[in-house]
């Protein structure tokens, strides 16, 4: 069923090129009846693009030449991630309910009660890092309405619908992880949701998230990872095909949303975020794995 499938989906597309579901569909094929199936289509530009990238990251630290599946210089993906996050900042909500079906909040909401179980008994800000429109800052402070609460964003567009969802309840600081106009020592806590793999340097944002913590604060970090592999199709056909048409339906840009999926495809799997964080000066404590390991909430204690 599934070969047949693609076989039909592959007439839609021109010659010498992949058709977004092939991969997935003749993963469940394979994974349902345990014999592999031979590639019906050609591999497209990108597609190889992709690969080739997938081969060059094997850790954080090489995400800083990439964009997706394209190569480019480190500059130049600081500019057009920035850029990327400006333009889709007012449907950025509505897209990821959409593209989640919701889940995204419940997975917010548990970050949320663990950064708030981290603060207990210590003083001092939290800092929501990557915090966009600031569903995390906003969580905390509801429960935490004493904590001073700082959004860092290096995008002004996500930044502005923050402060038009919750004004001058939080502090809004534009500014790039990698260089935190923080002092050391500055926060008891460090959120950090689905940004890690968008940022230039992630490595370097790391370590700037331990310099600003106090001894014994906390990072609360969730990312997106690896899929158990029995979920990797259907998870495949979902963000390789569905994603990107709903960006091109809601938010006008596909390009945008095939740039977040391939994202997510070229960040490593959870142990070697784990590996990062203790390189950082960051111990683990705990992972969590939401969805079948679709998502992998990690907390970290500056050491």
């Amino acid at each position: 069923m599934a070969v047949r499938l693609a076989k039909q989906i592959c007439r839609e597309f021109p010659s010498g090129t992949i058709c977004p579901m092939e991969e997935s569909l003749l993963s469940l094929f394979s994974l349902v009846t345990g014999r592999t199936q031979p590639s019906i289509c050609r591999a497209s530009k990108r597609d190889e693009a992709m690969v080739a990238s997938q081969e060059r990251v094997k850790e954080l630290d090489s995400l800083r030449e990439t964009f997706g599946a394209e190569r480019v210089a480190e500059a130049e993906r600081r500019g057009a991630v920035r850029a990327l996050f400006d333009r889709i900042a007012p449907r950025y909500d509505l897209m990821n309910d959409l593209m989640s079906f919701g889940l995204h909040r419940l997975w917010k909401r548990a970050t949320v009660r663990v950064a708030l179980k981290r603060l207990q008994g210590k003083d001092g800000p939290l800092v929501d890092l990557a915090g966009g429109t600031g569903d995390i800052a906003f969580g905390v402070k509801a429960a935490d309405p004493s904590r001073k609460v700082i959004i860092a964003d290096a995008s002004a567009g996500m930044l502005e619908v923050a402060r038009k969802r919750g004004g001058d309840s939080v502090e809004y600081l534009h500014a790039e992880a990698e260089d935190m106009p923080l002092g050391d020592a500055f926060a008891a806590g460090v959120t950090l949701v689905f940004g890690l793999r968008n940022m230039t340097d992630p490595a370097r944002a790391l370590a700037e998230t331990a310099r600003v913590l106090k001894p014994g604060g906390s990072l609360v970090l969730l990312e997106f990872s690896k899929p158990a592999a029995w979920f990797a199709p259907f998870y495949g056909i979902h963000s390789r095909f569905v994603i990107p048409a709903i960006g091109a339906m809601v938010a006008r840009d596909k390009g945008a949303y095939t740039y977040l999926v391939e994202s997510i495809r070229l960040f490593p799997a959870a142990d070697d975020v784990t590996r990062a964080l203790d390189k950082a000066g960051l111990e683990t404590i705990e992972t969590r794995a939401f969805m079948f390991g679709v998502a992998v909430l990690h907390v970290a204690v500056k050491k």
